[in-house]
């Protein structure tokens, strides 16, 4: 039988950590089986009624489309939700977090049209209640498929009362939203140009739109002029030049806008390049400060300018169409316009008061005809002479080649120039549909309206409104209200099929809409019992009632914007028993500025007065390492689901609450990587106070006033974190707190009060006081760590939680740990890092030392410390070698010796004294806590022990 060698013998002594909680999180795993033991534990339903009775924080869910599998976007976006909202609970607050998902709109539709086509089916046959119901369906699948996955994230709601746009009860809601405004009066129908998809056939809102690089055929027109209101006749023979990257709208041109204070020359073309448009002699009209950039867009090599003239001067002159005799023989008036600038193209602004919001709003001052020339499929209509049929977007051609034919019949006859000028591609930033990612265009169409001005003054009182919000990041308010105080109508009609339909009556001989609240009443009651597709199964009298003719009224069929039932939410989730109004917080991505966080305020100002938030919390984009956008053809897009089945949805939470989600965010499996790694620091943390506390009971407990000063400590870097939470938690400004809480875990805890403190835990007997005040600590940091961690890792701290004897209830139903004011001690938090300061310039002694080959381990080390009187002083009471986990440490004061650790304030003068020195530690190595001491030996009951082991393990400590 072989000898046990002396530590072995002592093994059973030592109080190495003893915990369940494994090393390896398992976390794919272990997750859903801690999501089952929650359901199966009814946690909701506890932590609902957990909420009875306290304050009440609202955070108010943004409401995702139902439409395909959860996007790494969705996860920030939700996880940042769920760790307010469980932060805030742990702060005390009742949470009431109701999911919701918006369920109406064109993508539903095209999905569905998808599949008629893979049919043959015509979906123009198909009845418009029969389309809708598939739509909801197609819409519940994706939203319960959706729900799982946020649930799959850790995300705690009350999903049970989720809430989805295509609720009867939301459809009625939402349709009464409709009749307050249509009641007081800011809703109306008029004519003006929209954004308007000819792919989707519908109009757009800004939220709708991405912009993105297209390639324009931009094109110089000439328009001759046919009255010269000029007393020196400066204009007889001359043309008017302007510039446009849109030829497909100018036969919708009505006029061409001037700056009143740009000066204009009529200069002369003295000479030409090869290819020009424009002869010799001919007369143009363009801005003084823009004579270069023209001259070199046509090709004039030579010019002279005959007359330069005020803008001012143009007032009354009229030109002609340059296609005029071949159906557009109407005038050209030249009309002031302060939006004409001479950035670019020529200082005259093509006008087409169709197509553009600056050119139409001249185009309604000066009362000019608003030409419907373009059908919503982007085809020109059937009576555009030339064009009739032809695309929009296939229009550049045809149009240059007539305007080209016009300027040749113009110098055969030998008039003033009329038409193409010149010719060129431009690549630019575009706007698009970001559904289909086609090109979009402005089309003036009959729409519904919110108006912004005027009667209601709801601009005015929406941006009074956001000064009362609170925006986090701060400088989001001025994206916001900017966005607000230049916005024009909000255009909320939409020309489809799926969604709610803005139920009104137009009366049929005066076209004034009906502004009955009893009529109103009665189509909100039928859309609450059947839903929107009453409106479409009910004849009109159903709601019309009794008196009225339906045969005199015009039924809307156009459905309202989603943007306008989302920003209606509030209504009909807000407001009542515990879901207060305003909520406390809307919380969404930068792009929602635009989007949802615009919308609802408008619309709840419109009904209610006030916004329907206190605070705005926005976060940023999710882009891949490179920082690009994720796409599928670069295939560098991380789904939530990969990440939760290859390592744990806390990796993604952690990854989430360690980015500054203020700013545009990076995600790959490098960084993803890195956050396993923090994660992995941040179980190791648990998993060692889980061991060492293994068997504390309240007898050890010991006062805060009898704990040693590095235990205090420890307290006091606690109280500073905890108020770090305390201050997120109110002020929703959470950037920096995790980070700051993985650093306090590997650098305070790990790296060394861990490192100092394991021989106390370890060697210590059961009942020396440095060891029970140790676990003591411990303790609180068990306590407070699990429930700091909780709203982030909420499945690794519910499992750090119940690891602890004791613990039956989930961390999720505990609160925060109160900090007694006394941990808080600033002189002290300045002492500890003059002292660890102090260490890490001994620790790296000790460090050279044991690469020179000198120690193997710092307890082979004993230290010589010089110090200067006043260093002496400050550090009175420091054990260094318990400090440095050295076996044997000596202080050196060097009397009259300058100071080389202290600050300036407290140093002393004189010539500094010398660095630390390390030595071989002197004696014979403890076999229990393998200290290097000369007191080894000297009990002969156990020659391998120190006298502090011997005490312990004869029960005497």
């Amino acid at each position: 039988m072989s000898e046990s060698k002396p530590q072995d013998i002592y093994r059973e002594t030592v109080f190495l950590p003893t915990t369940s909680f494994p090393m390896r999180g398992n976390l794919p795993k272990r997750e859903p089986e801690i999501l089952n033991g929650w359901e199966s534990g009814k946690l909701d339903e506890t932590l609902f009624a957990q909420a009875q009775g306290r304050d009440v924080f609202m955070l108010h869910d943004g409401p995702p489309y139902a439409n395909g599998h959860l996007h790494i976007g969705h996860a920030l976006n939700k996880i940042l939700k769920d760790v307010i909202n469980r932060a805030h609970r742990m702060a005390g607050y009742g949470i009431h977090y109701v999911p919701g998902w918006d369920c109406h709109g064109l993508p539903i539709e095209w999905k569905i049209e998808e599949e008629y086509r893979k049919r043959g089916q015509d979906k123009d046959s198909v009845p418009v209640l029969q389309f809708r119901a598939e739509c909801r369906a197609y819409a519940q699948k994706w939203l319960d498929t959706q729900a799982s996955e946020f649930r799959r994230l850790g995300v705690q709601a009350e999903w049970a009362n989720r809430y989805a746009t295509m609720d009867f009860s939301s459809e009625a809601a939402i349709a009464g939203e409709i009749g307050k405004f249509l009641l007081n009066g800011l809703l109306y129908r008029g004519l003006r140009p929209v954004m308007w998809s000819p792919v989707e056939k519908t109009a757009l809102a800004e939220a709708e739109i991405e912009y993105r690089d297209h390639e324009s055929t931009a094109i110089h027109v000439a328009f001759p002029f046919v009255t010269d209101p000029t007393p020196a006749h400066a204009l007889q023979d001359v043309a008017a030049v302007i510039w446009t990257t849109t030829p497909w709208t100018i036969p919708a041109n009505r006029a061409i806008a001037y700056g009143p204070d740009i000066t204009y020359a009529v200069v002369r073309v003295d000479g030409v390049g090869e290819g020009a448009m424009l002869e010799p002699e001919a007369r143009v009209l363009v801005a003084e400060d823009l004579i270069g950039s023209f001259c070199e867009a046509a090709g004039v090599t030579a010019h002279h300018v005959l007359y330069t003239l005020p803008g001012s001067a143009l007032e009354g002159a009229v030109c002609a169409h340059p296609l005029r005799g071949q159906g557009y023989d109407f005038d050209v008036p030249l009309l002031p316009g302060e939006h004409v600038t001479t950035e670019a193209g020529t200082g005259l602004v093509h006008t087409a008061p169709a197509h553009g919001e600056d050119d139409f709003n001249l185009g309604r001052a000066h009362g000019l005809e608003i030409t419907e020339l373009v059908m919503d499929d982007g085809r020109y209509a059937d009576w555009v002479p030339l064009f009739a049929g032809g695309h929009v977007f296939k229009a550049a051609e045809p149009v240059c080649q007539a305007l080209a034919e016009a300027m040749q019949r113009a110098v055969t006859d030998g008039t003033a120039p009329c038409g193409l000028v010149a010719r060129a591609t431009l690549v630019h930033s575009y706007p698009h549909s970001w559904r289909s990612r086609a090109p979009i265009i402005y089309r003036a169409t009959p729409q519904w309206f919110i108006r912004m001005d005027g009667e209601g003054h709801l601009r005015d009182r929406a941006l009074a409104a956001l000064d009362k919000v609170t925006f986090v990041p701060a400088q989001a308010r001025n994206r916001l209200t900017s966005m607000v105080a230049g916005r024009p109508d909000w255009c909320i009609s939409r020309q489809r099929a799926w969604g709610v339909p803005i139920a009104v009556f137009v009366e049929k001989r005066t076209g004034e809409v009906l502004r009955d609240a009893d009529v109103m009443a009665r189509i909100v009651a039928a859309f609450r019992a059947e839903g929107a597709d009453a409106w479409y199964s009910s004849p009109a009298s159903r709601f019309l009632g009794d008196g009225r003719n339906p045969d005199d009224y015009e039924q809307v069929f156009d459905i309202v914007d989603v943007w306008f039932e989302s920003g209606s939410t509030h209504a009909f989730v807000l407001g009542h028993g515990d879901m207060k109004f305003p909520a406390d917080l809307y919380l969404e991505g930068s792009d929602q500025h635009r989007g949802w966080f615009q919308s609802s305020l408008l619309e709840s100002v419109g009904t209610r007065g006030v916004a329907p938030y206190r605070a705005l919390v926005t976060n940023g984009f999710v882009l891949d390492e490179q920082g690009r956008k994720m796409s599928k053809s670069l295939g560098n897009v991380i789904a939530p689901q990969d990440v939760n089945d290859s390592m744990g949805a806390d990796i993604l939470r952690l990854w989430v609450m360690n980015s500054d989600t203020n700013e545009d965010l990076r995600i790959g499996k490098e960084i993803l990587k890195q956050q396993g790694e923090l994660y992995r620091r941040l179980r190791n943390t648990l998993r060692w106070l889980l061991g060492a506390l293994d068997g504390f009971t309240e007898a050890e407990r010991v006062p805060y006033a009898e704990l040693p000063e590095l235990e205090r400590w420890v307290l006091h870097r606690m109280s500073e974190l905890g108020g770090l939470v305390a201050r997120a938690v109110e002020t929703h400004e959470w950037v920096g707190v995790y980070p700051a809480l993985h650093g306090f875990c590997a650098a305070d805890l790990s790296a060394f009060y861990f490192d100092v403190r394991k021989d106390t835990i370890y060697c210590d007997g059961r009942s020396s006081l440095k060891r029970r005040a140790a676990r003591t600590v411990l303790d609180y940091l068990h306590r407070c760590l699990c429930t700091w961690l909780a709203p982030v890792l909420v499945f690794t701290a519910e499992e750090a939680w119940l690891a602890r004897p004791g613990n039956t209830e989930s961390v999720h139903l505990q609160s925060f740990v109160d900090m007694p004011t006394e941990w808080n001690d600033p002189a002290l938090g300045d002492r500890w890092a003059m002292l660890r300061g102090v260490r890490r310039i001994i620790t790296t002694e000790i460090e050279s030392a044991r690469r020179g080959g000198m120690v193997k381990s710092s307890l082979q080390a004993a230290l010589e410390l010089p110090l200067s009187e006043a260093e002496a002083a400050q550090f009175e009471g420091v054990d260094w070698a318990e400090l440095t986990i050295v076996s044997q440490a000596e202080v050196s004061i060097i009397a009259g010796a300058g100071s080389i650790y202290l600050g300036q304030d407290e140093a002393q003068e004189g010539t500094p004294h010398g660095i630390p020195t390390i030595s071989v530690a002197e004696g014979h190595k403890c076999a229990r806590c393998w200290k290097v001491l000369e007191e080894v030996g000297q009990d002969e009951s156990h020659p391998e022990l120190c006298l502090r082991c011997v005490d312990v393990v004869q029960g005497k400590a």
